[in-house]
């Protein structure tokens, strides 16, 4: 299989199902930045000295984002899956939302109490958690704007579990940053107003 097909030349890509559409499409821009934040995550794993644990916990999330991406590049109306007024993407459920909790929790506990806000920034390593937390929140806002369209037209809208799963992973890697700048005795810079 060749990587490229020269079907997107002229700018339109196909979704799952078959339809066409512009590659400025909203539906792209969200599962776009899904693929990016992917790929900062990516990057964060890759990094030396990263424990085992944080490793395989991104790992996970990274393939349940290749699920997620999959599931917003489905055009439900020109599938003959079976899909609700809400459809759930394969593979995530509460309980992986939970998970993400489990971790937070996890680093909190090594953390120290947080008095003030604080800069991004420390080690090398922990800016790139801030980036990837930034992201984070950058593809739940293009999620969001996908699922507003969506409403606004009558189709069915994204699952909410999709919502509090990229909520809940941006407060992870806002206590990954934390807890890696302590792993690496780098000091935090308070917010001075």
């Amino acid at each position: 299989m060749k990587i490229y097909t020269r079907t997107g030349d002229a700018g339109t890509t196909s979704l799952v199902g078959g339809k066409r559409v512009s590659k400025a499409d909203e539906r792209l821009e969200a599962y776009g930045t899904v693929d990016e934040f992917n790929s900062h995550l990516g990057l964060l794993a890759a990094i030396p000295d990263m424990d085992a644990a944080t490793v395989n916990f991104i790992h996970n999330v990274q393939n349940k984002l290749f699920n997620i991406g999959a599931y917003l590049a489905t055009d439900a109306a020109s599938t003959s899956d079976d899909f609700s007024d809400t459809p759930t993407p394969k593979g995530l459920s509460e309980a992986d939302v939970e998970a993400i909790e489990h971790e937070i929790d996890r680093l909190e506990e090594q953390l120290p109490p947080l008095t003030s806000f604080i800069l991004p920034g420390g080690c090398r390593p922990a800016c790139h958690a801030n980036i990837a937390r930034t992201v984070c929140r950058r593809t739940e806002r293009r999620i969001i704007a996908l699922d507003n369209t969506l409403r606004q037209h009558a189709n069915p809208q994204i699952s909410p579990i999709v919502l509090a799963y990229f909520n809940r992973l941006s407060d992870y890697l806002f206590n990954l940053a934390r807890y890696i700048n302590l792993q690496k005795a780098a000091p935090e810079l308070p917010w001075r107003p």
